[in-house]
C-alpha cells in the first residue's frame, strides 16, 4: 500500500492506494497516530484502496478514536468499494460518521 500526502491549508490529506489489509496495515496505523500528533484534522482518501479487510477497518476506528479523545478531526473521503463493502457488512456507517461517497462521486445508499 502506498500512503500519498497532499498538504491543504487546514487539513492535511493522505491518499491510500493498493491493498489495505493485515499485511499492509502496520504502516498505515504509524503513519495515521504520526499525523495525527501533528495534525488538528486529517483527511483520508479511501478511493483508490483496492483490498479492504478487518484489519483495515481496526486501523481505521482506532484512528477515528485516538483523533475523537484527542479533539481532533480525521474524515474518511472517497470510499472505494472495497471499504464500502465492510463498512456494510458491519453496520458502521453511523459509528465513523463520515458521508459515504464512493469513487463515482455519488452517495453511497448503505442499508
Amino acid at each position: 500500500m502506498d500512503i500519498l500526502t497532499e498538504a491543504g491549508a487546514d487539513t492535511l490529506r493522505l491518499r491510500l492506494q493498493g491493498d489495505c489489509n493485515i499485511y499492509s496495515v502496520g504502516e498505515l496505523r504509524n503513519t495515521l497516530l504520526e499525523r495525527l500528533r501533528e495534525q488538528a484534522a486529517l483527511e483520508l482518501d479511501l478511493s483508490a484502496v483496492t483490498e479492504f479487510d478487518t484489519a483495515g477497518l481496526q486501523v481505521l476506528m482506532a484512528a477515528k478514536n485516538f483523533a475523537r479523545l484527542g479533539g481532533q478531526s480525521l474524515r474518511l473521503s472517497g470510499h472505494s468499494p472495497a471499504v464500502l463493502s465492510l463498512i456494510a457488512l458491519y453496520d458502521l456507517a453511523d459509528w465513523l460518521g463520515d458521508p459515504l461517497v464512493g469513487t463515482d462521486g455519488e452517495a453511497a445508499g448503505l442499508s
